[in-house]
């Protein structure tokens, strides 16, 4: 049997207090459920799915840079530094890797700041405002786009 196609899923900081944190902006769903909503949309589609997520900027470079031996695409909720890592954007375009930029909440209803991303114009596809349900739409977009 071939070895099934591989996703990174990259989840940035402050992701691993979904469920607790801000609920009527994120919802209540914690980051074990948007591993297991991603590694089921992936799965459905031949994939499996590998998890990072940190709160250090360094660590995520890290895991994109290691995605290039063994994934054929990533799927990246930045968080934070969605708007302000120019690392992390170029990190993504020189490992070559088409890649889905999601966001859990509509970032164009939410504060100014947050209306920009480095990433959107480098992006294969972008979700935005699907709540968790967002990261399924993102693999099965990507995916088809592979």
């Amino acid at each position: 049997m071939t070895q099934p196609h591989r996703l990174l899923l990259v989840n940035g900081p402050n992701l691993n207090l979904l469920g607790t944190r801000e609920p009527g902006i994120y919802g209540t769903e914690t980051l074990a459920d948007v591993e297991r909503i991603t590694a089921d949309a992936a799965s459905a589609l031949g994939y499996d799915v590998r998890a990072v997520q940190s709160n250090h900027e360094g660590v995520l470079i890290d895991a994109i840079h290691a995605a290039r031996e063994d994934c054929t695409g990533i799927v990246i909720n930045p968080g934070g530094l969605t708007h302000t890592s120019v690392a992390l954007r170029d990190a993504l375009t020189g490992v070559g890797l088409p890649f889905a930029e999601v966001h859990i909440s509509d970032v164009y209803r939410r504060e100014e700041f947050r209306h920009f991303s480095y990433l959107h114009d480098v992006a294969t596809v972008r979700v935005v405002g699907r709540g968790v349900q967002g990261y399924a739409e993102a693999v099965r977009e990507l995916v088809s786009k592979l």
